[in-house]
């Protein structure tokens, strides 16, 4: 079973940052910050023996892939920011990874194609880094970036073909002809193709029925945002308590709140709490007569350190749980859904409380899990 983690390149200082958020930002700033909302909640995140490591040194990512593959971990799949005129972000520890041969970890690349504002830390809305697709020659000119990593021995394939993620496809205008040019390009430079597949959430479930996509040759269950899009509705929420029981009284005192805000959702001053096991219920029960879904997984999910009282945090997670989840979702994968891959969210989403790496709570606890996940199902990568 190849299970690919995303991983997430902020964890170093590059000066759009510096000149947005202040001198030295990093993905640990946020990490730092945060603070327990109520009792019992796991805030802040503490990397394991303090670990604020800078992926500015490569030796950084070399100890990475030894933990990773040790515990079972087949690859990462490296977050890529591509923006207006070829503007990039965060590039150096992937560029840094693709030059170094002995970093020797199976990878791919998710194009995580927003643009950037202040919303994403719970500020206003003003865009910091606009996103615009362009013409032709700006697709191929992002190819033309992409083809070195797409060449790699190291890189993951899958029907012969090299993956793409893209996390929101729905926001590019001409998605399906900038697809066909880069498929086009791949084949002129010696690839099969492109198998491209679909991250974001929402255009997932929006097409999780459809078997036969035009370009997309797969969509994955980016989880737990893909169960929490399919369980969107409140009172779905409320009857399959994925939501807290405190949440659904606060809905009723709070309710006269809706009349009196405009333009914005009234749950937003409001902490929303998910249950860890009913999430994984839904995701374990789900039966999609699709071969084109590929499953996810997650250790668990708090967006506190970004978003504090506005946040979206699933309570109830632990190594134990996560083990017997895990169980269940290989043997899953492998046979109902024919698949040999699972996507983690993630390597180390600090800041999104997602994160395979070990901190001071549970240790090596979440990977100890995952792999005795995968030798208890005979999944263990040989040589891992």
């Amino acid at each position: 079973m190849r299970i690919i983690a995303f991983y997430l390149p902020q964890f170093h200082e590059f000066p759009e940052n510096n000149e947005w958020w202040g001198k030295g930002f990093t993905e640990w700033t946020n990490t730092r910050k945060a603070m327990p909302l109520f009792r019992g909640h796991y805030q802040p995140h503490i990397p394991y023996q303090n670990n604020y490591y800078d992926l500015s040194d490569t030796e950084t990512m070399n100890k990475q892939i030894i933990d990773a593959k040790k515990y079972g971990v087949y690859g990462f799949c490296f977050y890529h920011y591509w923006f207006k005129n070829g503007k990039m972000l965060m590039e150096k520890p992937v560029e840094d990874f693709l030059a170094n041969k002995n970093l020797d970890i199976k990878f791919c690349l998710s194009w995580a194609n927003e643009p950037w504002t202040r919303a994403w830390d719970g500020e206003n809305k003003q865009v910091l880094m606009p996103q615009d697709y362009g013409p032709e020659k700006e697709w191929i000119k992002h190819f033309d970036y992409i083809l070195p990593f797409l060449k790699d021995k190291r890189y993951i394939n899958i029907d012969d073909a090299p993956v793409f993620l893209i996390y929101r496809p729905e926001s590019i205008p001409n998605l399906d002809q900038m697809l066909s040019c880069w498929k086009s390009k791949a084949k002129e430079s010696g690839l099969k193709g492109i198998t491209f597949i679909a991250q974001g959430s929402y255009f997932c479930v929006k097409n999780k029925n459809v078997k036969s996509h035009n370009i997309f040759n797969y969509l994955v269950m980016y989880e737990p945002g893909y169960t929490l899009q399919v369980c969107h509705n409140l009172s779905y929420l409320i009857k399959n308590i994925l939501i807290s029981p405190q949440l659904y009284l606060k809905v009723l005192q709070n309710a006269i709140l809706k009349r009196l805000k405009s333009k914005t959702s009234y749950f937003n001053d409001m902490l929303i709490k998910f249950n860890y096991d009913v999430i994984y219920h839904n995701i374990l029960s789900r039966h999609i007569n699709n071969p084109n879904i590929i499953p996810g997984a997650f250790t668990g999910w708090d967006n506190t350190a970004r978003r504090g009282v506005n946040a979206r945090i699933v309570v109830g997670s632990t190594p134990e749980k996560f083990y017997k989840y895990m169980v269940r979702l290989i043997a899953k994968s492998r046979d109902e859904y024919k698949h040999d891959i699972i996507f983690i969210d993630a390597w180390n989403e600090w800041a999104e409380g997602a994160h395979l790496e070990p901190d001071e709570k549970y240790g090596y606890g979440y990977l100890e899990a995952l792999k005795k996940a995968l030798i208890d199902n005979n999944e263990f990568p040989i040589g891992g």
